[in-house]
């Protein structure tokens, strides 16, 4: 809103944002800091319920499908029974930490690795992570499953479908 020179308080935001998430329109997800094991009281993350409020709001012309495509794996998330949090180990950020009954696991979603610089990217939040939970990457990709030192990258779609255990 400011960039677009509009002023608007954070109380007003921050109710807005609560009222959206009490309609279920928008999931909020809180930030939870690995190394020290607490979740952080700021800079959540939202995620939509329909996609095409997002088409809606922002034009197809913005269409990103990298947050879409994070978007849809946080709902799919949901839908399978996890708690699900934005990690914070150091500076870094790990797209999503869940916890279900079978312990955690750490995802990061990229539309594409196969650019060096984006694999690099993707894997070291989660090289950075000292435990010994699954860590996963979901791309687009078209490619066969890999692994990096234990953390398995692959295909979305067969993730989403559940092709992949």
């Amino acid at each position: 809103m400011t960039s677009n020179g509009r002023k608007i308080d954070t109380k007003t935001v921050e109710k807005y944002l609560e009222s959206l998430s009490e309609s279920y329109i928008i999931y909020q997800a809180k930030r939870y800091d690995i190394k020290g094991k607490q979740y952080l009281k700021t800079l959540e993350k939202y995620y939509v319920v329909d996609i095409g409020l997002r088409f809606m709001l922002l034009g197809s012309g913005q269409a990103d499908a990298g947050h879409i495509l994070e978007n849809i794996v946080y709902l799919e998330l949901l839908r399978r029974g996890y708690d699900v949090y934005v990690g914070k180990i150091g500076p870094l950020e790990v797209d999503f930490v869940t916890r279900n009954r079978k312990g955690i696991t750490y995802f990061q979603v990229a539309l594409s690795v196969r650019d060096e610089k984006t694999l690099e990217r993707e894997l070291r939040p989660l090289q950075a992570i000292r435990d010994h939970y699954p860590k996963v990457i979901l791309t687009m990709d078209d490619d066969p499953e890999v692994q990096y030192d234990g953390i398995r990258r692959i295909n979305a779609r067969d993730w989403l479908l559940g092709l992949t255990d």
